[in-house]
């Protein structure tokens, strides 16, 4: 037999099941954070509840083991973040990672104020019709929108509704941006020309290049901080769009950070490194146990012993009175089962949609 190489690193013990709430860094994909963690809990069995895009940062919640069957309840939680956005050039990807397709007259950013921007920041709140960015994991035809657009088709999404609760804007202060050069008639686009052509766009036409592909020049911006909560399915980089169009501009997003997930606040993140730390110094990665980890997501129910039994056969107990999934903790604390009311031969009852504790 083969022993092993001695360059291959141990396995660490394998982590309790429960959620871990990571600050993701910069730069990271979602699925980079999972490989991570797959190696610090000693497990494959990690997944994430709601993707964030590399650019972004902050609040990514990871369920290990058993905790995984959680997940799919947390991504439908609301969420907040704090995010720049920049008016006066458009980008192909609605942040700051695509190439630059469109930039502002500078008369048109200069007139911007701050009555405008708030009207159309009013406007933009609430319960809405919102456009996804093109590069986004929707699937067209079986296929992700972002994979098409990479293939260079064209990617039309439907609008579907989203809510977006709150829109604040914190800050509003003038900047420079970079953008590719070119002949300035073919890049602006004025009022007077968008009066002869209606397929014009007052203050917004494409820019002659693509970054990197020759000279550049700056342009003066507007950077609007922001602070959002939306609800699950809600892109922030299309609110960034949709206020640069509102207020014939343009838009994109720069910066972009979730500060929570449903009952997961940025207070509760741990960086990768200070994860790492805690692991290597434990010898197990520290995990938010099951019972915890529900308390967060879901209203709890306290059972007793008997409905304990029942629940651990799949056996349906008392109505619980919500018409939302509960979690149903054991006189231990013990997590047992998630629990939703409904109706069976006209009888109320709390049917156990997942049993985490089954009968031995």
């Amino acid at each position: 037999m083969t022993s092993p190489s001695p360059q291959a690193p141990a396995r660490r013990p394998t982590a309790a099941d429960g959620f871990v709430v990571v600050d993701k860094p910069q730069g990271w994909t979602s699925h980079d954070v999972v490989g991570r963690m797959r190696r610090l809990a000693g497990t494959r069995k990690v997944g994430h509840a709601g993707t964030l895009d590399p650019m972004a940062t902050g609040v990514l919640v990871l369920g290990i083991g058993k905790a995984t069957r959680l997940l799919t309840y947390v991504v439908g939680a609301d969420k907040d973040y704090d995010a720049t956005i920049r008016l006066g050039v458009a980008t192909a990807t609605d942040d700051a990672e695509g190439s630059v397709v469109a930039v502002a007259d500078p008369d048109a950013v200069g007139r911007v104020e701050r009555a405008a921007l708030d009207a159309a920041v009013a406007d933009l709140t609430g319960d809405i019709s919102q456009v996804p960015t093109s590069v986004s994991a929707i699937k067209v035809d079986g296929k992700r929108a972002y994979a098409r657009v990479r293939a260079g088709e064209e990617v039309e999404l439907k609008a579907r509704p989203v809510t977006v609760s709150r829109f604040e804007v914190l800050d509003v202060r003038p900047a420079t941006a970079t953008v590719p050069d070119g002949d300035l008639e073919d890049v602006y686009v004025e009022a007077d020309d968008a009066a002869i052509d209606p397929a014009a766009e007052p203050g917004v036409a494409p820019t002659a290049a693509e970054p990197g592909a020759g000279p550049t020049r700056d342009v003066p911006v507007l950077d609007v901080d922001v602070r959002v909560t939306v609800s699950s399915g809600t892109y922030v980089r299309a609110l960034a769009r949709d206020l640069g169009a509102a207020l014939g501009t343009g838009g994109h997003l720069t910066v972009l950070r979730r500060t929570r997930v449903g009952g997961y606040p940025l207070a509760g993140a741990r960086t990768l490194e200070e994860l790492e730390a805690q692991a290597d110094a434990d010898g197990t990665l520290a995990t938010l146990p099951l019972a915890d980890a529900a308390r967060g997501t879901f209203p709890v129910r306290e059972l007793d012993e008997a409905e304990v039994r029942a629940l651990g056969y799949g056996q349906w107990v008392e109505p619980s009175g919500r018409a939302d999934v509960v979690a149903a903790l054991s006189p231990s604390g013990t997590l047992v089962a998630l629990l939703e009311d409904t109706r069976r031969r006209g009888e109320s009852l709390a049917k156990p949609v997942l049993v985490l504790a089954p009968a031995p």
